[in-house]
């Protein structure tokens, strides 16, 4: 799971912010407890210190430690019981003033055996959804908002299944994409006219994946081009744009939208191609959303992409009427 840097960095920040507000908050509970009861200051003093009491006695030459070990672990003992009995004469727990991590896997340090531990994966998946949620609505969209009683019960001739029918097996679809999500779960091609749920249903999804703590990033098709023609051209610093361009090779589900409104050039439909083909490449899922139709793809974009995305992607078409409109004229 690729979470790109500017994710990271955020959720590093907001980690250590909050172990440290976390340490503030034990140290001025515990010099709580030593102003009610000065005598636990100088038996935590004490405690602290005896494991380096114990080896300094252990590894002094010329003389049998263990005596002396003994004597140490037996006052450590008496200690630890002095303090409970004093802290349950104020009514507190025996463990009130030991310093407790908030994971017991990693104790606090967000990693674990060279790898990211789950509480600072669980940082990066709320920076990431607060991320997409600067371009999608993930407040409301989602599969329990879902609703199917905007579409058209009546049959579409040429089609043979009517507007709300083909609604139903397209939710369930991506229900199950997002639910099932892994390195192996394919690419989606979301094709129909504006207003019918394209975007909805990738916020739901995006919102899903994420929520699972897979990297997501949710952008237009004219964002991303315009990306990825700076770093091609140098028209910006190279650091920002690579970050930018990494972020949409690297991460586990891509959501490009609105393809197709973009000024479809020569590198448009290069830089198209070669994302489209990297991620199959590299098993990494994209989602495609676009107003336009599969023969309508083939002529503005080059064959060997459509072919990649015949080839690759489940298609999932749209049609109907415009829900935005629809809801527009209720009101």
């Amino acid at each position: 799971m690729a979470y790109d840097g500017k994710i990271v960095r955020r959720a590093l920040q907001r980690f250590e912010a909050d172990k440290q507000d976390r340490e503030d908050r034990a140290r001025d509970r515990r010099e709580g407890v030593f102003q009610r009861q000065p005598r636990l200051r100088e038996i935590d003093s004490q405690l602290r210190s005896t494991m380096s009491r114990i080896l300094s006695t252990a590894l002094r030459r010329g003389t049998d430690p263990r005596a002396a070990v003994e004597a140490l672990k037996k006052q450590n003992l008496g200690l630890q019981e002095e303090r409970r009995l004093l802290l349950e004469g104020l009514g507190l727990p025996a463990d009130c003033l030991e310093d407790k991590p908030a994971c017991p896997l990693c104790q606090d340090a967000g990693w674990r055996e060279g790898r990211m531990c789950r509480c600072l994966k669980a940082y990066c998946a709320r920076e990431q959804q607060k991320e997409l949620s600067r371009m999608l609505d993930l407040g409301s969209q989602s599969f329990e908002t879902f609703s199917l009683e905007w579409y058209d019960q009546a049959e579409d001739p040429a089609l043979g299944v009517s507007p709300r029918e083909n609604m139903d097996w397209i939710y369930r679809t991506c229900k199950r994409y997002a639910a099932a999500f892994g390195p192996r779960s394919g690419n989606l091609l979301l094709t129909g006219d504006p207003g019918l749920g394209k975007t909805f249903l990738s916020a739901a999804i995006a919102r899903e994946v994420s929520a699972e703590g897979f990297s997501v990033v949710y952008d237009t098709a004219a964002h991303i081009f315009d990306r990825f023609e700076a770093r091609k051209f140098g028209r910006e610093p190279g650091e920002a744009v690579e970050a930018d361009v990494d972020r949409v090779t690297d991460c586990d589900l891509l959501i490009l939208d609105d393809l197709g409104t973009e000024l479809t050039t020569p590198f448009v439909q290069s830089a198209l191609y070669g994302i489209v083909n990297g991620r199959i490449v590299d098993r990494r899922a994209t989602i495609l959303s676009t107003n336009l139709k599969l023969d309508e793809l083939a002529r503005r974009y080059t064959p060997q992409t459509v072919s990649r995305i015949e080839g690759e992607y489940q298609i999932l078409p749209f049609f109907g009427e415009d829900i935005r409109r629809l809801k527009k004229e209720r009101r």
